[in-house]
């Protein structure tokens, strides 16, 4: 027998539950249908276990610069079964809680892989979901009111390179380790390679990023990509801007992968890791029963998150633009207060702040400075060295600036950029300021603690104005 609900998630990741829980709160009964377990790709293969080794790498770091700290610590050794058994721990604790959720909400959940159907006796409007469940019982037939998609992404692959899960990897696998190589060639300098550099790097493996564009980190601003790529190569990681590899020339091993750039570099590794972005997750999921548009291989909508069939809507990675959890999450829940009948204003991307989690951390909310001068803006810029405030000092991570970017005329805020101790901590007051349409000078008349990081936001909305103290 079908089953009618008010609303039917195809995708259990950070958008889709998000999502199901907001649409129990405001009393719709909704579905999620999952292939496979709630949490998604960022709870179990993206944001969550790769922060938590992360991590473990940082432990590992300082524990061997301990005695500049003044604390002596003999024989520092790397347990990497432990690395990853934390790591386990973690994320099952966190998906224990997403159950937990979803069992409070009373939201129905079907394991298994749902597909839109056209037009058919059930309704007269394509939309209904056709579930084929995991456990090989028969189809469910679920009759919603309102669709989402929220199916997410998944590595995308080079065009040329056959990824065998051993040599070479995605992050996927690359979470999944049991050992650590001796050595990596990661190809992408994005924000998950830029990431995977740090943690690796950190536990002692030589790592070799080769970037096709004239940079790392292309998406942030010049300053922050030029200091990365100064912190990176002086831990002794190499960096190949501009490069392009020769797929004719790569050969693998069980023990190493060798491969050649456009230049004639030979580079040999044991492991290779593709880190070029992430792909839709589109395909079998009935799109063709549908109106629905597609751009850039993303599922095209409006402000308010609907397709060309207007009651099915789309969020998340399947949408493109921002593709980050807490988008996602915020997305969902867009979708779901319009469904509702409430009134919201559209999302302003440009207010969200965005992170890489590398050592030392980025975060960044606004326009760069390039972005602001490309939009017509005359601007006005200062930055402001951790290592002029004593807490970074007394950390022991002096590395890195604030930079802080304001119209010339208006004195309004554009975009603030972090690249230091504990950045993407620090970033949410610039994105709170930035949501209340605050200036420099109210971020710098913000009395901040003493002694704190935070003081170098201040220091640097000041130093708009040459009114810095401490620098």
């Amino acid at each position: 027998m079908a089953k009618e609900y008010d609303v039917v998630i195809l995708g259990g990741g950070t958008g889709g539950y998000v999502a199901a829980i907001r649409a129990s709160q405001l009393g719709l009964k909704a579905a999620i249908v999952e292939r496979d377990k709630l949490g998604g790709t960022c709870l179990h293969k993206g944001c969550i276990p790769s922060k938590a080794l992360l991590r473990s790498a940082e432990i590992y770091s300082q524990s061997k610069k301990a005695h500049s700290y003044g604390v002596d610590v003999a024989g520092v050794t790397l347990n990497f079964e432990k690395v990853q058994h934390r790591k386990q721990q973690i994320v099952e604790q966190l998906y224990n809680g997403v159950q937990h959720l979803i069992q409070k909400g009373k939201i129905d959940v079907y394991h298994g892989t749902g597909r839109i159907l056209g037009p058919s006796i059930f309704s007269p409007l394509p939309g209904t979901i056709s579930v084929e469940m995991q456990d090989g019982t028969d189809n469910e037939m679920l009759i919603p009111k309102n669709v989402i998609v929220a199916t997410g992404s998944r590595p995308r692959m080079l065009d040329g390179v056959d990824v065998d899960g051993q040599t070479i990897i995605t992050s996927d696998e690359a979470l999944q380790l049991k050992t650590l190589p001796k050595s990596i060639i990661i190809v992408g300098g994005g924000v998950i390679g830029i990431e995977w550099a740090s943690l690796l790097a950190d536990f002692d493996v030589a790592v070799t990023i080769v970037e096709y564009g004239e940079r790392i980190l292309p998406t942030e601003d010049v300053d922050i990509s030029s200091e990365m790529t100064k912190l990176l190569k002086r831990r002794n990681i190499r960096i190949f801007t501009s490069a392009i590899i020769d797929t004719s020339t790569i050969e693998v091993s069980t023990k190493e992968v060798t491969c050649s750039l456009k230049t004639g570099e030979v580079l040999t590794a044991e492991k290779m890791l593709l880190s070029i972005g992430r792909t839709a997750n589109i395909e079998n999921i009935g799109l063709e029963n549908t109106e629905i548009e597609i751009e850039n291989a993303c599922i095209k909508v409006n402000a308010h998150f609907q397709t060309k069939e207007h009651h099915i809507y789309a969020i998340g990675d399947v949408i493109g633009g921002m593709q980050l959890a807490h988008v996602a999450s915020y997305e969902g829940m867009r979708a779901v207060e319009h469904i509702a009948g409430l009134k919201n204003e559209a999302l302003h991307y440009s207010n969200i702040a965005r992170c890489v989690y590398g050592h030392p951390e980025i975060a960044s909310v606004g326009l760069t400075e390039m972005q602001a001068q490309e939009q017509g803006f005359e601007t006005k810029v200062a930055t402001f060295p951790f290592k002029a405030i004593g807490k970074a000092l007394v950390y022991g991570e002096a590395e890195g600036f604030a930079k802080v970017i304001a119209d010339r005329h208006t004195n309004d805020l554009l975009g603030v950029h972090l690249i230091g101790p504990h950045a993407t901590d620090l970033i949410s007051e610039a994105a709170l300021s930035l949501f209340l349409n605050a200036t420099p000078w109210e971020m710098g008349a913000t009395i901040h603690p003493h002694p704190s990081l935070s003081e170098v936001l201040g220091e640097a909305a000041l130093a708009i104005e040459g009114k810095a103290i401490h620098f």
